[in-house]
């Protein structure tokens, strides 16, 4: 009997707890605030940093800040114009370079800090390939995707529709949830967020990079160089992330969108 309440209490709270990404207007289920959220991925991204080691090349520290301002206040002014200036509450924006020649990635917590690690920036190549990646992965904070996937793992794996219900009944799972869904755990930066997820960062990322001052014609360019030196990839339906070959195409078609928000610096 206690089940069946549990269940139907979850399914009401899906049906009234779904928000719309502010780029792209796509439904999104939203049972987490960013105010549960943004503390804890705070509180891990320092954890990060602390270990780092972080990058002693100022060239490239000095590129990835650059480019972050100039994204940060890209992304600040679209909210602004779209009057979703109240959605970046508690975003506190830093940007850091791990040296790890080895790890070929980029990420975001939800609240705006970002981390590169050294291995990507060769195939960034110049500091537009870092705004390709910047765009990318400031747009998955900005789109609540952690937000996202962690409503929906609450609910398939707990059938529990709140932050404070989980934590009551299980805080090490709600822990563990909480920091697989901001990709923050101990394999950092690498669980994958879903094709949709990541078509979605593609495209909102492009409009960030242009209002920034970056060429978005160079994103697909990007990624023919990470496809070139990030070995062979699983067949598409077997993966979480587009093929390169999707990810360049669909690129190529909203570059005439993001031409119109391109401001040549």
């Amino acid at each position: 009997m206690w089940k069946k309440v549990i269940v139907f209490a979850a399914v009401l709270s899906v049906l009234y707890a779904c928000s719309k990404v502010a780029v792209t207007g796509r439904s999104q289920l939203s049972l987490v605030s960013n105010g549960e959220i943004i503390p804890m991925a705070d509180k891990e991204y320092a954890e990060v940093i602390k270990k780092g080691p972080l990058s002693t090349n100022q060239e490239q520290i000095q590129m990835v800040k650059r480019v972050g301002v100039k994204i940060q206040k890209a992304v600040e002014q679209y909210m602004a114009q779209k009057g979703a200036s109240s959605e970046l509450a508690g975003f506190a924006w830093e940007f850091n370079l791990i040296d790890d020649p080895k790890m070929v990635n980029a990420w975001c917590m939800p609240g705006g800090k970002v981390a590169f690690y050294t291995g990507i920036m060769p195939i960034c190549k110049d500091e537009t390939g870092v705004a390709v990646v910047m765009g990318h992965e400031v747009a998955h904070a900005i789109a609540n995707h952690g937000r996202e996937r962690m409503s929906q793992q609450m609910i398939a794996q707990y059938g529990l529709s709140t932050v404070g219900a989980l934590m009551g009944q299980n805080p090490t799972a709600g822990k563990e949830l909480l920091m697989q869904a901001v990709g923050a755990g101990t394999n950092v930066g690498m669980l994958k967020f879903s094709r949709e997820h990541e078509s979605e960062a593609d495209h909102i990322g492009l409009i960030f990079m242009a209002m920034a001052g970056y060429d978005p014609a160079a994103a697909p360019t990007f990624w023919q160089r990470m496809g070139q030196g990030g070995g062979s990839e699983p067949p598409e339906f077997l993966s979480t992330h587009p093929s390169h070959g999707t990810r360049i195409k669909d690129l190529q078609g909203w570059i005439p969108e993001a031409m119109k928000y391109y401001k040549k610096q």
